[in-house]
C-alpha cells in the first residue's frame, strides 16, 4: 500500500512540473517567430549559433508589426536597446524544441510573452462604416496599401472597397 502512494505521490509531482510547460496561446508571438524562423534555417546554418544569431538579424529586417517588436525585444534590430539574442541561438543550434526556447526568453525577458498578435478584421462581413479610422487604416496597412489622399472615414472606406477584390475571395 505505501508504494502506491509514494507511485501516486511521484507522479503527481511529475504531473505539476509537466503542466507548467509553456503552452503556444501564453506566448504566440514567440512560438510564431522561432518557428518561422527555424523552418527557414537549413540544418548547416542551425548547428552554428553564430550563424543563427546573423540570419536572424536578416530575418528581422523584413519583419513588421509584433514581430517586429520581438525582434526588438531579442536584439535583432539595429535600434535594440538590449540583445538576448544568443539566448535563442544558443538553444536553437542545441535543437531543442520551440517551447524551450520561448521558456529561455521569457525567462530572460518577460515582456516577450506579453507581445499578442492582434485579432483579424474580416473584410468580407464587416461594416466599414462602424469601424474607427485607425482601424480602417490598419486594413490598408496588412494589405501593404497607402491611402495619400485619404483625409476623412468616407476616404478611407471608398479606397479600402476599391481594393477588395484584390485582397479579399468571395466564396461561392
Amino acid at each position: 500500500m505505501n508504494k502506491l502512494i509514494l507511485i501516486g505521490f511521484f507522479l503527481s509531482v511529475i504531473a505539476i512540473f509537466d503542466s507548467s510547460a509553456l503552452k503556444p496561446s501564453d506566448c504566440e508571438v514567440c512560438f510564431a517567430v522561432v518557428e518561422k524562423f527555424a523552418s527557414g534555417l537549413t540544418s548547416d546554418e542551425k548547428k552554428n549559433p553564430k550563424v543563427i544569431e546573423d540570419k536572424f538579424r536578416t530575418f528581422c529586417k523584413t519583419s513588421k508589426g509584433k514581430d517586429h517588436r520581438f525582434c526588438y525585444y531579442l536584439g535583432g534590430l539595429e535600434e535594440s536597446a538590449t540583445g538576448i539574442l544568443s539566448e535563442m541561438a544558443k538553444p536553437l543550434s542545441w535543437s531543442s524544441p520551440v517551447d524551450k526556447v520561448c521558456e529561455k526568453l521569457k525567462k530572460k525577458d518577460n515582456q516577450i510573452c506579453d507581445l499578442r498578435y492582434e485579432k483579424s478584421i474580416d473584410v468580407k462581413t464587416v461594416d466599414l462604416k462602424k469601424l474607427k479610422v485607425r482601424d480602417l487604416k490598419k486594413i490598408l496597412s496588412d494589405w501593404e496599401e497607402n491611402c495619400e489622399d485619404c483625409i476623412e472615414k468616407g476616404d478611407f472606406i471608398r479606397r479600402i472597397e476599391v481594393l477588395k477584390p484584390k485582397y479579399v475571395r468571395e466564396d461561392l
